[in-house]
């Protein structure tokens, strides 16, 4: 004779949860590759002459944080490029800022093309990345500031760089930034699995980049995401 089934009872709930939870949606290399696209077709918008104001609460001006942006995704696809990835540090590139104060970048865009020059320079970077993505096997792991990470860790930092920065700069430019809730939902559960999920996407990834407070979680002075590859 069988053991008897037990019954649930209060406090039970991880028994229950890890057999009934649903499992958690991938980011996906489509995922990024339409963030940054819908990143330079919203920065399109902007005037010609808005580009050297700040960027929302950041200390850079909106040229300079797409240069930022732009250098985020060449370095995370370079990160995945060598046969044997580094796993101690970043690929050896030389960073450095040509303005006082501006971000330290290895991508520099070309001032005389102006804006569109700019945004070709944004959407290059993003597409090196998506490809990389795209031909990087799954168990390949690489460096990052905030731990070692795989090439679905890379996608989703890809797209938190660039659904952040591009809401950094819609305040600079005074444009409209709403990005998908899915894209949100996907790199909130794969990088910022403490964070609150009976919350609106959008708003809860702005608390957790540092950027708005949420109902009952104060604004974040401090933040990080989590890159560890996931089973």
């Amino acid at each position: 004779m069988g053991k008897p089934r037990p019954r649930w009872r209060a406090g039970d709930d991880d028994f229950w949860c890890a057999a009934v939870r649903a499992p958690r949606p991938p980011v996906t290399v489509d995922g990024l590759d339409l963030a940054v696209q819908l990143a330079v077709a919203v920065l399109r918008e902007a005037p010609p002459t808005a580009w050297e104001g700040w960027a929302g609460s950041l200390e850079w001006d909106c040229w300079g944080t797409v240069e930022y942006l732009s250098g985020d995704l060449f370095a995370y696809a370079a990160q995945l490029g060598p046969r044997t990835p580094r796993l101690g540090g970043e690929v050896l590139f030389v960073w450095g800022s040509r303005r006082p104060g501006g971000p330290a970048n290895a991508i520099h865009a070309n001032r005389k093309a102006g804006p569109a020059g700019l945004l070709q320079v944004l959407e290059a970077s993003g597409a090196l990345l998506v490809a990389m993505v795209r031909t990087t096997p799954p168990q390949t792991r690489a460096h990052h500031v905030f731990g070692v990470s795989d090439a679905e860790g890379f996608a989703a930092v890809g797209t938190v760089e660039t659904l952040v920065h591009t809401h950094d700069l819609a305040q600079g430019l005074d444009l409209t930034w709403s990005p998908p809730a899915d894209l949100c939902s996907r790199v909130l559960a794969r990088l910022f699995p403490n964070a609150p999920s009976s919350t609106d996407a959008w708003s809860t990834f702005l608390w957790a980049t540092g950027r708005a407070e949420l109902p009952g979680h104060p604004r974040l002075t401090t933040w990080r995401w989590d890159g560890t590859p996931r089973a």
